[in-house]
């Protein structure tokens, strides 16, 4: 099983990805399958499309970090990040991170955060495209080396919050 992670962007229309693929018939399978079966109250999984009838591949399931919270809100999820995140995956067979054979056996889950107060579909797009493609580049390294986690360890900083005093 591979999990990637991956933040795009600045200001509302910025793309934050967590993907997690793995084989069909092992645990990523099982959480696809119930991820799809179990909606809840906002968040509807969805398999991510390039266009109507075309799902891509390795299939892959859309669920939303964010509920609507309008139909405009609405529209940027099932619109330019659906379409963002159907062509970062295709990016990644393509680039070689999913390979080829890989995308009838396995399976990808990708939770999607597209601010409410997103704004521009084409900067919601690119950035959930590339946060995608880079999501599976990373699970295919194995990134962030622990080198890295540990040298950052002490200084926590994220586009939502970084502290004043540091450890």
């Amino acid at each position: 099983m591979q999990i990637g992670e991956s933040f795009v962007g600045e200001g509302v229309n910025a793309a934050h990805i967590n993907t997690v693929l793995g084989h069909r018939d092992g645990p990523a399978g099982t959480a696809w399958s119930t991820a799809l079966a179990t909606p809840s109250a906002g968040h509807v999984p969805f398999v991510a499309v390039l266009r109507p009838s075309l799902p891509v591949k390795p299939m892959t399931l859309f669920v939303t970090k964010a509920a609507p919270a309008d139909d405009d809100h609405g529209l940027l999820i099932w619109g330019p990040a659906q379409a963002g995140v159907a062509a970062g995956v295709a990016d990644a067979v393509a680039d070689g991170n999913i390979p080829e054979p890989d995308t009838s056996t396995h399976v990808l889950i990708a939770a999607v955060w597209v601010n409410p107060g997103a704004d521009d579909a084409d900067a919601v797009y690119r950035n959930n495209r590339e946060a995608t493609r880079t999501a599976l580049a990373n699970a295919a390294l194995d990134l962030p080396a622990i080198d890295a986690v540990l040298a950052a360890k002490d200084t926590p900083s994220n586009p939502f919050y970084t502290p004043e005093e540091r450890a």
